[in-house]
């Protein structure tokens, strides 16, 4: 049995009349007939009761006429489904991202020009730092992360740098290096004024690239850092600041956070590796449609 029999069935049960279906499909009234006698043969009963004028259902056809419709609908609905799908119109995406990366508002801007693009495709979202979710990518627990340095580079990822912003030291108010008055000009202190200071740092395992980098940075200026306290999240940091227990550095786009009890500061002279990248990762090799949409649209935001 091919949809093609159930076709013709349920058009001749609504017309009721073979001559007429045979000129609406634009085929002759002869080929017609044989596809149904071929169908009532499978089923093994008539469907039609012929008369002169036309053909009426019989009780069987009656009840298989409702189930030929089900059947019908159903594939319509399937190969409707099945094109959403194939669009990138339906279906589900995993995004995952750093506390840091979500703090900045490129984000939300992402994930609801997204939603409002494909507003049927269900967006599912993980937290963890950039170590937690490249291992999620590789394992195909993810479909796409942001984050900032990437910890390692397997190969099967590609790694986007999006956007690129200044690192800022973060110190709680009333620090002794801060300038009374700074105005509204965000205050630029130099790493060397910080010597003496310990420094909290998500731990080097789940940001080993701005972690080194802000060593070095301070190995340049002269000192070794005294890294006194490492936490899991970059908001961590932020809220120990804000309690005297150390000075940080974080992304601009985190400035905000605890504002009554901490001051954001630029870094004076800041080498060019402090900058803090906004980096998308995904498996190079999968051409999962909503997962296409998703790239290409961060990369028109960036843009």
């Amino acid at each position: 049995m091919e949809l093609r029999h159930l076709r013709y069935f349920v058009v001749v049960a609504e017309e009721g009349h073979f001559t007429r279906v045979a000129e609406r499909l634009g085929m002759q009234q002869p080929p017609l007939s044989q596809q149904i006698r071929a169908l009532e043969q499978m089923l093994g009963f008539d469907l039609f009761r012929r008369h002169p004028k036309g053909a009426a259902l019989t009780a069987g056809g009656e009840a298989f006429l409702q189930e030929a419709r089900t059947i019908l609908e159903n594939v319509d609905a399937a190969v409707a489904r099945a094109g959403r799908a194939h669009s990138g119109s339906v279906g589900s995406l995993s995004v995952g991202f750093t506390s840091s990366a979500a703090a900045h508002p490129f984000i939300p801007q992402v994930m609801r020009a997204y939603r409002e693009a494909w507003p049927e495709v269900m967006l599912e979202f993980r937290e963890g730092n950039a170590a937690e979710l490249t291992e999620a990518l590789v394992k195909e627990q993810l479909d796409v992360a942001f984050l900032r340095r990437p910890v390692n580079m397997p190969d099967e990822l590609a790694f986007e740098c999006l956007l690129e912003e200044e690192l800022l030291l973060v110190l709680p108010v009333g620090h002794p290096t801060l300038p009374r008055k700074s105005g509204r000009r965000r205050p630029a202190v130099p790493l060397s004024a910080l010597c003496d200071e310990r420094f909290i740092l998500v731990r080097r395992s789940g940001a080993p690239g701005m972690y080194a980098n802000l060593v070095e940075a301070c190995v340049q200026a002269g000192f070794v850092p005294n890294i006194a306290i490492e936490v899991e999240r970059m908001l961590t940091n932020i809220s120990l600041v804000a309690a005297g227990a150390g000075v940080s550095a974080v992304p601009a786009s985190m400035q905000g956070f605890h504002s009554e009890n901490v001051v954001y500061c630029s870094i004076k002279d800041a080498p060019a590796t402090l900058a803090a990248p906004l980096t998308l990762a995904f498996r190079e090799a999968v051409q999962q449609p909503t997962l296409m949409h998703f790239i290409d649209l961060a990369r028109k935001t960036a843009a």
